[in-house]
């Protein structure tokens, strides 16, 4: 028979599974500090044997580190997504740019669509909070809140797609444009005329999303993207054509 002893569960197990989930979900992010050891056992009601033994099988799994005198975080997981190499080779070629542009696309279009269906009432208020900051930022002459604020709107609708998958990917991805390998997105918020558009389109993806028009939200996240593209392309051409007329200044002034 296909039956075996029940057997009581380790407090232990039950720790790492819990906080397991909580980094597959996206709750716990890289490089995220864990409550001090003493509030997580009194959190968890369990002992701090039990939580020490836990946090070591984690760690011994590289899902934490820890850091003398600093505590305990969740492990950057995402770093060995991409070999330095090829991070590299992305940051080298254009092509790489627009691959990226089209495979967000895809993607975050699929998200949204499966956000607007699966999501619960509390996803949807996650990103309607999040776009609401965004209109509070983009009322600021600095536009770097309102680029961080894009990025952290972009991972909450992945993240009420509820696929843990593509939300681990997409996180990956993100980590590569915080650090500027396929291109600067501040240089996005630089023309008021541009984060004007820019949040309308986001106010487009919110509405689509709060009605839960799924076809729209997908739409919507295109038209965003194509604009992007295409804001990218012009920028490309016009930093072209500068250096080309800095060479004729020089020719002109130093002949």
């Amino acid at each position: 028979m296909p039956f075996e002893p029940v057997q009581q569960e380790k407090l232990s197990h039950g720790v790492t599974r819990q906080i397991e989930g909580l980094i597959l979900r996206g709750i716990l992010r890289p490089g995220e500090r864990l409550p001090s050891e003493r509030e997580l056992s009194e959190r968890m009601n369990v002992s701090r044997p039990s939580l020490r033994e836990a946090l070591g099988d984690l760690q011994d799994r590289g899902l934490l580190t820890s850091k003398a005198g600093a505590g305990v975080y969740v492990a950057d997981v995402l770093g060995s997504a991409f070999s330095p190499a090829l991070v590299k080779l992305f940051s080298s070629h254009e092509k790489a740019v627009f691959d990226y542009i089209n495979f967000r696309r895809d993607m975050e279009g699929l998200a949204a669509e499966r956000a607007a269906t699966m999501a619960s009432d509390t996803d949807l208020k996650v990103i309607n909070t999040i776009f609401e900051k965004m209109e509070a930022a983009h009322k600021k002459r600095n536009p770097d809140d309102e680029a961080h604020l894009d990025a952290h709107f972009h991972l909450a609708i992945i993240e009420a797609s509820h696929n843990v998958i593509m939300l681990h990917m997409m996180r990956s991805m993100y980590e590569l444009l915080r650090e500027g390998v396929f291109y600067n997105r501040t240089i996005m918020f630089k023309q008021r005329m541009t984060r004007d558009t820019l949040l309308e389109q986001h106010c487009a993806i919110n509405a689509a999303l709060q009605d839960r028009d799924a076809a729209g939200a997908r739409d919507a996240v295109a038209t965003h993207l194509s604009f992007v593209e295409k804001a990218l392309s012009d920028q490309q051409k016009a930093d072209k054509n500068e250096a080309f007329a800095r060479k004729r200044l020089d020719h002109e002034t130093n002949p």
